[in-house]
């Protein structure tokens, strides 16, 4: 069961920042390509940002150079350190795992 703890999602003005973690199983979190995506609101699910099991990052070029992606291997945690805040990044956001173990949505809003 991949959790996804509340705290992390919520309201913030535009150029703001949050903070969302995932936690995984640990055999999950040790052997996958982890990963964030998003669904705005009307719009398909898109991908953020992902991370290797050795550290590569990827980024999609609307988040590059304002979200950051990392992975504690202490706590078998994924994060996503998001800043300068946009209202077009509004959406539920997810954690995966693999491309196939999701968590549970979390709602960011951003006001403008």
């Amino acid at each position: 069961q991949v959790q996804l703890p509340a705290p992390g999602g919520g309201l913030v003005q535009a150029g703001g920042s949050l903070r969302l973690s995932c936690v995984f199983p640990a055999n999950v979190f040790r052997d996958y390509v982890l990963a964030w995506y998003r669904q705005p609101p009307g719009k398909e699910r898109e991908s953020v940002a992902s991370i290797t099991t050795n550290g590569y990052t990827y980024f999609e070029a609307s988040v590059t150079g304002r979200f950051t992606i990392s992975r504690n291997n202490a706590n078998n945690t994924l994060n996503l350190q998001m800043s300068a805040l946009k209202p077009e990044d509004t959406a539920v956001y997810y954690c995966v795992a693999d491309g196939r173990i999701w968590g549970q949505g979390t709602q960011v809003t951003v006001s403008s």
